[in-house]
C-alpha cells in the first residue's frame, strides 16, 4: 500500500501492462499470485507485529504497548520509497547505458497531457525516434491517441494506484525497448501529489498546469512544483476568457521554485511551444554531454 494516499498494490504490483503494436491490438500482463491449497498462512497480531502459524501456542501476552500509528506510516512509507528508489537508480542507469532521455510528465487531471504530447511527438519526432509511456487508472485511450502520432507506446494501467514507480516503469522499459538514442517521455497518472514522490529514474520532470486551474495550485502543492525541472502553463488560449492573473502563478511558482523554468503555452493552438521545443533539446543534448 502507498504509505502517502493509501492506494493499494506495493510498487510494481495492481498494475497491468498494455503494449501497443503496430498490428494493432494490446498484449496484456497480468501479475497473479496463485497459493495451492492446503497451504499453510501466517497471521500477524497487533499491536506486536510478528506473525504466527495457524495453530502455534502463544507464549506471551498482549498487554505491551502498541507502537506509535504515526512511527509504523512514516517507517512504512521510508521502506516503500527506499525501494522506489534502488529501481529507479536501476532504471536511471538501464537508460543512459542506452543514451534514453526520459521526461516524467506530471499535472492534474485534464491539463493536456496527453494533447501537448501528440503536438511534441509530431513535431520532434521528424528528427528523434521518440517512445512514450502512458499511465492511467483504467483503459487504454491515451494510448491510443500516442499510437496514431506513429511513436511506439505502451500503456500501464495501475487500477486503483495514482501514480507509476520505478518497479512500473521498469517492466514498461523492457517491453517498450526504446531505440538507443531516442526520447522517451513518461506520462504519470493525473494527480498533483503522489507521482512527484516516485523517483522513476528520469532524466527531467516536467509539470503541466493550467489556466482553468487557477493561479494557486504552487502553493496548494508546493512538492509537485519544487521537484519540477520546467513548469508549463496550458491553454493560455482560454486567458481572454478566464479570471486568470498568469503573473501572480509564476509569483507564486517562484516562491517554491525559484530557478524552474516556466513557459506559457497553448496545445491546442500550438502557441509558445518553440519554447518547449527548445528547452526539450537543450536538455536532451545537455545529459547526453554528461555521459
Amino acid at each position: 500500500m502507498c504509505a502517502t494516499c493509501g492506494c493499494s498494490g506495493s510498487p510494481g504490483e495492481a498494475s497491468t501492462l498494455l503494449l501497443l503494436h503496430d498490428h494493432g491490438h494490446p498484449h496484456e500482463h497480468g501479475h497473479a499470485h496463485d497459493h495451492a491449497h492446503g497451504e499453510a498462512h501466517g497471521h500477524v497480531h497487533a499491536p506486536h507485529g510478528h506473525a504466527h502459524e495457524h495453530g502455534e501456542a502463544h507464549g506471551h501476552t498482549h498487554d505491551e504497548a502498541p507502537p506509535s500509528t504515526h512511527a509504523r506510516t512514516v517507517q512504512l512509507e521510508q521502506e516503500i520509497l527506499g525501494k522506489n528508489r534502488l529501481i529507479a537508480e536501476r532504471n536511471r542507469g538501464w537508460l543512459q547505458g542506452r543514451n534514453v532521455f526520459a521526461v516524467n510528465l506530471m499535472s492534474s487531471p485534464g491539463s493536456g497531457k496527453t494533447t501537448l504530447l501528440e503536438r511534441t511527438v509530431r513535431h520532434l519526432g521528424k528528427s528523434v525516434a521518440i517512445a512514450v509511456i502512458e499511465g492511467d487508472q483504467e483503459t487504454r485511450l491515451d494510448a491510443e491517441r500516442i499510437r496514431s502520432t506513429g511513436a511506439r507506446v505502451v500503456q500501464i494501467n495501475t487500477g486503483t494506484g495514482c501514480h507509476l514507480d520505478a518497479e512500473m516503469l521498469r517492466h514498461a522499459l523492457l517491453e517498450l525497448t526504446p531505440a538507443i538514442g531516442s526520447l522517451l517521455f513518461v506520462e504519470n497518472v493525473g494527480n498533483l501529489v503522489c507521482p512527484a514522490l516516485f523517483d522513476l529514474g528520469e532524466g527531467a520532470r516536467a509539470v503541466l498546469a493550467s489556466t482553468t486551474e487557477g493561479e494557486d495550485k504552487p502553493l496548494k502543492y508546493p512538492h509537485m512544483f519544487r521537484a519540477a525541472d520546467v513548469i508549463l502553463l496550458n491553454k493560455v488560449d482560454l486567458l481572454p476568457h478566464l479570471h486568470f492573473d498568469v503573473d501572480r502563478f509564476i509569483a507564486h511558482v517562484r516562491l517554491v521554485n525559484p530557478s524552474a523554468n516556466v513557459l506559457s503555452v497553448s496545445a491546442t493552438t500550438g502557441e509558445g511551444l518553440e519554447a518547449w521545443y527548445r528547452w526539450l533539446t537543450a536538455r536532451d543534448v545537455s545529459a547526453r554531454a554528461d555521459r
